[in-house]
């Protein structure tokens, strides 16, 4: 029943901000509705210099393009905000969906662990407010997820081991690898992963033979849903991915416009008592910068600039430090698992975690603005995210009732701010332009 009751309100919270978020306030909304614009007329790849978003991999535009076409093929295209928030929101929850049926079949007995690892993504902060946007996030997230699903469900039931025979699943990771990184470049980061696990599972049985034949049927699959799109970036314009482009230029001028090992090391306290990117202490911190974004708006996209704002913010962040204390206790828990079995759905999914953060890194140090500090880039974790933050939640109501009493308040505090802060209309709404004014403080 809580559950039902949670997901009802989850896709409520989704429908109505589909309605009534201003899709030209979203993160590159207006450069991305431009290049749907574009593909309204012509279906041919446009030139990475034309518009603003042409260099992004093109499965999102063209199906969100292919939906705005449907809709006006059926006079109703007026109808195509909301409707493609509405189906990006969709994807959203499909993902979240994916994650919960890993955990069901994990531990299926466990009804209180399920509920809380559909909570987690149905009420993270940064899974809500980018549903509405018109951008490719959730579906890159349904699609790792989807692969990270398909590689763990043979490992999933205790004793279990690989079925080196079957290449079906083989096949169909393939497959979804392609489309995740045909989505979005860091959609490559989940073959890494799963590649790390079969290497695993040749080394513990030693049969390289087999594990060799899995990665190439699912490299060469991949590669060839894919792949084309970056041959094609290499014969046109001479390179794979577009890269620092005349027409981004303007993004050179963000600050911080340098990144140290420091900014890397140190998380201020402005993370929660100032949480917004341009803050001059948080703008150098990539960790808190990417916390302030995930369980807070940090880049000012959804919510607007106000002393109200600031402060439940800083409830919010302050409460979510359970949850995500509670992940890195269940990174340790996996980790402990992996090394006592390797072969195992922990190996597959630390992989996922490390290289992710390990991507994260490169790509924020290789792009030293504040803009690229996202938690939005970090929903490729969604699915070891609900699995551990789960299960050490799901433990830590149980027990002696002082920590259980706590832990189901601080829950239930942060669900309820996160609603009360992330339905639009309920106590917020945005007045203000879209992101944060950065050059009217300074920088």
């Amino acid at each position: 029943m809580v559950g039902w009751a949670l997901l009802l309100l989850g896709v409520g919270i989704r429908i109505n901000n589909a309605f009534l978020f201003e899709a030209w306030r979203g993160f590159d909304a207006v450069e991305n509705i431009e290049y749907l614009r574009l593909l309204q007329t012509s279906w041919a790849l446009p030139d990475p210099e034309t518009v603003w978003s042409a260099s992004h991999p093109p499965l999102f535009y063209y199906l969100a393009a292919a939906l705005w076409r449907g809709l006006r093929l059926a006079s109703v295209d007026r109808w195509v905000l909301p409707v493609l928030p509405l189906a990006i929101s969709a994807l959203g929850i499909a993902a979240i969906a994916v994650a919960v049926a890993l955990v069901r079949r994990i531990d299926p007995d466990n009804h209180r662990r399920q509920v809380l690892a559909a909570g987690l993504l149905l009420f993270l902060p940064v899974h809500i407010y980018i549903s509405p946007m018109i951008g490719e996030e959730l579906l890159v997230t349904l699609l790792v997820s989807l692969v990270l699903a398909v590689a763990a469900w043979p490992l999933s039931t205790p004793g279990a081991r690989p079925d080196t025979r079957s290449m079906a699943g083989t096949a169909a990771i393939g497959v979804l690898c392609g489309l995740a990184f045909l989505t979005k470049l860091s959609g490559a980061l989940v073959v890494a992963a799963v590649a790390i696990l079969w290497a695993a599972e040749g080394a513990r049985s030693r049969d390289w033979r087999s594990a060799i034949t899995k990665l190439a049927l699912a490299g060469s699959i991949a590669i060839a849903v894919g792949g084309w799109f970056y041959v094609h970036n290499l014969m046109a314009h001479g390179y794979l991915y577009p890269q620092d482009l005349a027409i981004h230029s303007k993004m050179f001028e963000l600050p911080p416009g340098e990144r140290s090992v420091m900014d890397y090391v140190r998380i201020p306290v402005a993370t929660l008592t100032d949480p917004q990117l341009i803050q001059p202490d948080l703008l150098r911190s990539v960790w808190g910068g990417t916390y302030a974004t995930l369980w807070f708006d940090g880049h000012r996209h959804f919510l607007g600039q106000s002393i109200a704002v600031t402060r439940i913010g800083t409830l919010l962040l302050t409460l979510a430090l359970l949850p995500t204390l509670a992940f890195g206790v269940g990174l340790w828990r996996g980790a402990r698992r992996a090394l006592a079995e390797p072969i195992g759905v922990d190996t597959l999914l630390l992989a996922m975690v490390a290289i992710t953060l390990l991507g994260y890194v490169a790509f924020t140090y290789g792009n030293p603005w504040y803009v690229t500090v996202k938690g939005s880039y970090l929903l490729g974790l969604s699915v070891p995210f609900a699995l551990y933050t789960s299960e050490v939640l799901a433990d830590w109501t149980q027990g002696p009732r002082g920590r259980s009493v706590f832990v189901t308040s601080v829950l239930i505090g942060l669900a309820v701010a996160i609603v009360a802060t992330f339905w639009i209309g309920a106590i917020f709404v945005k007045l203000d332009g879209p992101g944060l004014d950065w050059r009217a403080v300074g920088l």
